[in-house]
């Protein structure tokens, strides 16, 4: 076989496997295969961080004026349990916020701050020196004979050193005040850090070492072997029951606003380089993440000998064809506004997608289907469904139609075991829509 065609149909199926296709749609695909802004420098530029945004989207979390007991141990209970994978009850367990009536103190929100972000032995090796000088640089006075025990003392110390709390707002609330909703919003924020469910960011695109770490992160990724779940999906894939799949290792969710994000999908870590570059040519700012990815579909044996590198591995199955794994990624951005990210898809279809054999100017590897979706609504962008099944970190992930989702769900279904098969809607580019119905497989 003619090596550039074998390419392209390799291409086909793996695009497909980011996709959910049935054996009709797969057969379809076997036989076919707006202005730019004005230039603008852009300068480093921060990206909204804030914690009470975070905290209110990640954990449903909404504190207003001075927080309670209550509601301050129940969120952080939350964030404790989902960062950890364990209940609420369980987290809850370890009582970090005393069970007492009356108000929360600052010091007692700080200390079971300290506690949940598993810092507390480091504060037991504060002297009284060290409490004192660390009190000192947020404009405090220590004193041993006042409300605030030596124990919660040395942790409010370790939390000024570890950057747990603000200094001024810690001035502002003094450690003996009520706990209001900014402190409160930010301790959790820590918590969820110091617990590795904060966001995942590589850095932004105004940053001279962006290139070098996304790069990086690409070399360092592999293939991703799920184990089980992965051998009970490869099954309904030998099955015909589904084309493909995408595996994805939930460790490395960005946990970006959604209003905000934007997720681009590819191959070719060059393409991924010279994207960034682009938007920052056109003066887009946003914050960075990769995520590591592998692709799952079927290569037929007429395709001919499969090429396996290590980054594209196969498996033969029992009727002659193969199982390929293609290493991928999925690229995304959290820009600084909406108008910004509005902005991301005239510049890809412009400068990102192929439309023709021997078309220039485009970024290097540009599909003839870029995808890439947002989890909020954007104009012209179609609404497609994710349909997963999440074991541990790991999450087996196939595209679809609206209409084409309870077959879907049917098929994981057929895993051997009670699964509980996941669905939502989102927003995807029009090309790839497209190929999903049929109606362009160039």
């Amino acid at each position: 076989m003619n090596k550039q065609k074998r390419f392209l149909q390799v291409s086909t199926a793996a695009l497909l496997a980011a996709a959910i296709s049935f054996p009709q749609a797969a057969g379809a695909a076997g036989q076919a295969t707006s202005a730019a802004q004005p230039y603008a420098a852009l300068a480093a530029s921060p990206v909204s961080t804030d914690f009470s945004q975070y905290v209110s989207l990640q954990y449903g979390v909404q504190l207003n004026g001075t927080v309670s007991r209550e509601a301050f141990a129940a969120a952080l209970n939350k964030i404790v349990a989902q960062a950890n994978g364990i209940t609420d009850k369980e987290a809850a367990a370890n009582e970090y916020v005393a069970k007492a009536s009356g108000k929360l103190a600052v010091w007692e929100a700080v200390s079971a701050t300290v506690k949940a972000a598993q810092q507390q032995e480091l504060a037991g090796t504060y002297s009284e020196e060290k409490v004192k000088a660390a009190w000192t640089k947020a404009g405090l006075t220590y004193d041993e004979k006042g409300a605030v025990p030596f124990a919660a003392a040395q942790e409010l110390a370790a939390a000024i050193d570890l950057g747990l709390v603000k200094e001024d707002v810690l001035k502002a609330q003094k450690p003996t005040g009520d706990v209001q909703a900014e402190l409160a919003y930010q301790l959790l924020g820590k918590v969820a850090e110091f617990n590795g469910h904060a966001k995942n960011v590589l850095g932004k695109i105004s940053s001279d070492d962006i290139y070098g770490k996304v790069v990086q992160a690409w070399n360092e990724s592999q293939i991703i072997k799920a184990g089980e779940l992965q051998d009970l999906v490869d099954n309904i894939l030998k099955q015909d029951l589904i084309t493909g799949y995408n595996l994805k290792d939930a460790a490395y969710d960005p946990r970006f606003d959604p209003k905000r994000a934007i997720t681009y999908g590819h191959s070719d870590i060059v393409h991924a380089i010279q994207l960034i570059g682009l938007l920052k040519s056109e003066g887009i700012d946003a914050n960075v993440q990769l995520e590591p990815k592998t692709s799952a579909f079927i290569y037929l044996k007429e395709w001919g000998e499969p090429v396996q590198t290590e980054n594209y591995q196969v498996v033969q199955i029992e009727n002659g064809n193969y199982i390929a794994y293609s290493k991928e990624y999925d690229l995304s951005f959290e820009f600084a506004s909406q108008e910004d990210k509005e902005r991301f898809q005239p510049l890809v279809l412009k400068y990102a997608k192929k439309n023709d054999e021997e078309a220039t100017g485009l970024l290097r590897a540009s599909w003839w289907q870029p995808l890439y979706y947002s989890l909020t609504e954007l104009k012209d962008y179609p609404i497609i469904t994710n349909n997963y099944v999440q074991s541990g970190r790991h999450i087996v992930q196939t595209f679809s139609l609206n209409e084409d989702s309870p077959a879907v769900a049917n098929a994981f279904k057929k895993l051997g075991k009670e699964v509980d098969v996941k669905t939502y809607k989102f927003w995807v580019d029009q090309p790839f829509y497209n190929y999903l119905k049929g109606d362009d497989f160039k």
